[in-house]
């Protein structure tokens, strides 16, 4: 069992405890709240930064909250050891709560101290400290697959690594603003390459609550951002010559919604990427699971992530992302993609090298651009919210799973849609009109 507050030593509080930064941070599971004594403070985040769940999934964390952690923990630091105290953040044996707590001291360490995945984990299990519970996926069914707080770890660090964020210039508020329902749903997956967004519809209305948005409606904020092309992977709903006609190229590479995609999907999307000069903006029903599938696969290839490095990296950008059965095809292409990206890399230093152009793949080094911060990306918020939208009738059936016709993508929007409103239950249609 993880240490109570009481510890074996009682001259010394923390002697049980979890130590991030040796006299100044400790992490710690507790029975029952802790008293702030003269040489201690205590703060806890479980009800403050909370993980919006679609079914039963918890976590982790999204970026927005991480970088709030962060600067919690930075403050509290200044703060209270230049007072003397140590700062001591508890979490409670709920098993959820705890997985989201342990994953935010870990990804502290990472981004902050400038630990490996490793030594930032290894002290939150060391001694007799219980394991922590996996995270699951956004699925209504039995979870078939299990991230842990380690690959969420290793997915932040290899995305600090690749420089997809720096949150020395991240701008939460733009983070926080357009991954709302009614400002687009949408966040960026790799800066100034893969934006995942909810599909669009016929018109910008609501629908019966449901806050639908037209091809114009985010025309402006792809052409601000050098979004040059758009991937639907659900059935058509909306004209795609409303984006051509903005200059924004679009391709269709449908497969079901819950499914995984063929050989022949793959090798278009990848092909499609490797030649777009700028941003591509990708969609589904929800903008979650085929999406986050096949981003998750372009990073296999071009950054050599792991599977579950990318299951986590995209569910910590846009929580939900990649569900059920997509998790296991993401691990039985791994070593395909690995491969694929090897190789890719190998034709374009010969490229290169026949052309005499600046060879910027030594070492194995990935080709892909150099990417910038979020905030660089997201650098002001264009407007997308439907005015209004609060005055009008945004019921949403308590009881989406029963509607008739519905399928996975109708229902994680519909939910997404309840939590981000505030909508009172009533029955949501899915006709795709308004």
């Amino acid at each position: 069992m993880a240490p109570d507050v009481l510890t074996t030593d009682p001259s010394d509080p923390i002697a049980g405890y979890s130590e991030i930064i040796p006299g100044q941070l400790y992490f710690t599971t507790v029975q029952r709240k802790p008293v702030t004594t003269a040489s201690e403070h205590y703060f806890c985040v479980d009800d403050e930064l909370v993980y919006e769940s679609f079914y039963t999934d918890f976590g982790p964390l999204n970026l927005a909250l991480i970088y709030r952690y962060c600067l919690k923990v930075n403050k509290k630091i200044r703060f209270y050891t230049g007072r003397g105290k140590k700062v001591v953040h508890y979490t409670t044996f709920d098993a959820r709560k705890r997985a989201n707590a342990a994953f935010l001291v870990g990804a502290y360490s990472v981004i902050y101290l400038h630990k490996t995945p490793e030594e930032a984990y290894r002290p939150l299990v060391s001694g007799s400290n219980t394991p922590f519970l996996p995270f699951r996926d956004a699925s209504l069914g039995a979870s078939t697959y299990n991230l842990t707080v380690m690959d969420c770890l290793q997915g932040l660090h290899k995305a600090l690594t690749n420089q997809f964020f720096d949150f020395t210039t991240f701008n939460v508020d733009e983070y926080e603003h357009y991954e709302k329902v009614e400002n687009g749903d949408f966040n960026w997956i790799i800066p100034n390459k893969f934006l995942a967004f909810c599909g669009p519809h016929g018109k910008t209305c609501i629908d019966n609550g449901y806050p639908l948005h037209a091809p114009e409606a985010y025309i402006p904020y792809f052409k601000k951002h050098n979004v040059s092309t758009v991937v639907r992977l659900n059935k058509k709903i909306y004209d795609a010559r409303r984006f051509i006609d903005a200059g924004i190229d679009h391709q269709d590479l449908f497969f079901i919604d819950g499914s995984t995609p063929s050989d022949v999907i793959i090798q278009k999307f990848l092909s499609l990427c490797e030649n777009a000069e700028g941003a591509i903006a990708i969609h589904c029903k929800a903008g979650l699971g085929r999406t986050g599938t096949l981003i998750a696969l372009y990073m296999m290839k071009h950054y050599k992530l792991t599977a579950a490095e990318c299951i986590a990296w995209a569910r910590i950008c846009r929580p939900g992302s990649v569900i059920g059965p997509q998790q296991n095809f993401l691990e039985s292409k791994q070593s395909w993609c690995w491969t694929e990206g090897a190789n890719h890399r190998h034709k374009e230093r010969t490229r290169q090298s026949s052309t005499h152009s600046a060879d910027e793949g030594k070492s194995g080094c990935m080709q892909e651009p150099q990417v910038n911060s979020f905030s660089r990306v997201l650098n002001a918020v264009d407007g997308m919210k439907i005015e209004d939208m609060r005055n009008n009738n945004m019921d949403v059936d308590e009881n989406i799973n029963q509607i008739k016709g519905a399928t996975q993508g109708d229902k994680l929007n519909a939910i997404k849609a309840k939590r981000s409103l505030g909508a009172s239950p009533k029955v949501i249609r899915f006709d795709n009109s308004c």
